[in-house]
């Protein structure tokens, strides 16, 4: 009897062993077939490999691993498979690019090897007539109108009402008794500055906090699965978009009377219209209302990002605050400033700004050198967008691989600037580094890319360097700063580089008044 038993035991243990090792090799089997299925995909008039690396598994690639890893997970491959390695994302084989020579072959092919690539979503979500929905000559006729919104003469006009919000939000802060979730506060910094100096709503205080959540329910589901059902992420995104254009067409028909008759120019949406009517071409108001909503979603997320990441390292170097303000002395921006009289602050808005800055100009603020150099580090150490993508019109050879045609392509801006040789130490923050006595980033031009490059450039970069210069004057010409937690928070990449749950900081003037 036990014999037998002993027997029947065995006889299942045999039975479950092998239908764990007939499961096992069919997955095994089934991830050669999928690895194979993608290595016949490689362009066969090309005698060039495909890029090393992994497919990952059936359908979902690696696409598990990319979410719960992180950046490590392009940090572990690249240093397994190189600068230029495959994998599967999302549903689409991607290659993945590091370094300076590979990347600027990707941005200076735009149009020609590589076209942009943006979610489906994020395309339905803004548009049909935006500039990241356009190619080809549409692209550059659109650069070519805002090139007017973003010239010198522009940016020096808007640079005294952006610096009024920047004082403003910097007052709110100060008079907070707790502490501010800085990325938070500067999401809706960012926000009034698209609404007030770029479109020129003078709105109300309760309408502006409304509109600033409605445009933060478009932000948070553009990137969302491509499915138009009620309580999508689409839907949602499609539904914010809809209540921001019915804000906008009133006003934005009252500008178009305006220009009828007036020839000045009062923020970019009025240069906006004026470039367009000088290149011979009418902007119909759907093409207006979507160009309103593209402005604030180029001047939001990424310039609040990198507004975040300054007062990080502010708050992590004090070395570094301590040289800034030594340069606001010389350049007679600091406190001897307001003990002359010279400097004072007529805001009536409450709370008042204690701010004794002066009103800047774009003359005053290239002066600056190491705040110049403070704001090019912290847009290398911690850029807001950490890549893009684009897909291949033709095949082509990256670093001795084949990048056949079809297949995504994914430069990463992150750890370009992470690995590139021209950098000292790049794991440091250095300001220094980009100081006349190093200039590091000028020895190769494609290892410092945090607006991107070529005809794909970020229209408005010089207005974002702007915002960031303006912002590290004020407060580090007026404030004093603690950071509310035992520990800097660690800071996520995807999709835009921000601090997990928030940088929470105490701000006050520097001084009583």
């Amino acid at each position: 009897m036990f014999p037998l038993a002993q027997f029947g035991v065995l006889s299942a243990l045999a039975t479950a062993l092998t239908s764990v090792l007939s499961a096992l090799l069919l997955l095994a089997l089934t991830r050669q077939l999928w690895s194979l299925r993608w290595s016949l995909t490689r362009d066969k008039e090309s005698s060039l490999p495909l890029p090393k690396g992994s497919m990952g598994w059936p359908l979902v690639g690696e696409t598990f691993h990319w979410l719960f890893q992180g950046s490590n997970f392009h940090i572990s491959r690249r240093e397994r498979h190189g600068n230029v390695f495959k994998t599967h994302l999302l549903g689409k084989p991607v290659i993945r690019v590091t370094g300076a020579d590979n990347i600027r072959k990707i941005l200076l092919g735009e149009h020609s090897l590589v076209c942009t690539q943006w979610p489906q979503s994020t395309r339905i979500i803004l548009g049909p007539n935006t500039l990241v929905n356009s190619i080809g000559d549409l692209h550059r006729r659109k650069r070519k109108i805002l090139a007017k919104v973003f010239s010198r003469g522009a940016l020096e006009s808007y640079l005294p009402q952006l610096q009024d919000v920047v004082k403003s939000e910097i007052a709110k802060w100060c008079s907070e008794p707790g502490s501010i979730d800085v990325y938070a506060a500067a999401k809706s910094l960012t926000f009034r500055i698209a609404v007030r100096v770029l479109l020129g709503l003078q709105l109300e205080e309760e309408r502006i906090v409304y509109l600033a959540k409605i445009f933060e329910q478009l932000m948070n589901n553009l990137f969302s699965l491509p499915i138009d059902a009620p309580l999508s992420g689409l839907r949602k995104g499609i539904k914010a978009r809809e209540i921001l254009h019915a804000h906008m067409e009133k006003i934005i028909e009252e500008k178009m009377e305006r220009q009828q008759v007036e020839e000045e120019f009062y923020d970019a949406f009025d240069y906006m219209l004026s470039s367009a009517k000088e290149h011979g071409q009418e902007l119909s108001i759907q093409e207006l209302k979507e160009t309103a909503v593209e402005l604030i979603f180029a001047a939001h997320s990424t310039t609040a990002s990198a507004s975040t990441s300054l007062v990080l390292q502010l708050l992590r170097h004090p070395v570094v605050v301590e040289k800034a303000r030594v340069e606001l002395e010389a350049e007679d921006l600091g406190y001897d400033c307001l003990l002359n009289g010279g400097c004072t602050n007529h805001s009536d808005e409450f709370p008042r700004s204690l701010s004794h800055i002066p009103y800047l100009n774009l003359d005053k603020l290239s002066q600056l050198c190491y705040i110049d150099c403070v704001v090019k580090e912290v847009l290398r150490f911690l850029p807001p967008v950490s890549g893009g993508y684009r897909t291949a019109l033709q095949t082509f050879e990256l670093d001795g691989y084949q990048i056949p045609k079809g297949w995504s392509v994914m430069y990463s801006i992150r750890d370009t600037h992470e690995t590139a040789a021209v950098f000292q130490s790049p794991e440091l923050f250095d300001p220094d580094r980009f100081g006349p006595n190093r200039e590091e980033s000028r020895s190769a031009r494609f290892s410092y890319v945090p607006f991107g490059g070529g005809v794909r450039s970020c229209v408005g970069k010089e207005l974002a360097q702007i915002i960031l210069k303006t912002l590290a004057v004020e407060l580090i010409g007026t404030c004093k700063w603690t950071l509310a937690t035992e520990n800097f928070p660690k800071m996520q990449t995807v999709p835009i580089v921000h601090p997990v749950n928030g940088l929470h900081v105490h701000f006050n003037y520097n001084y009583p008044l």
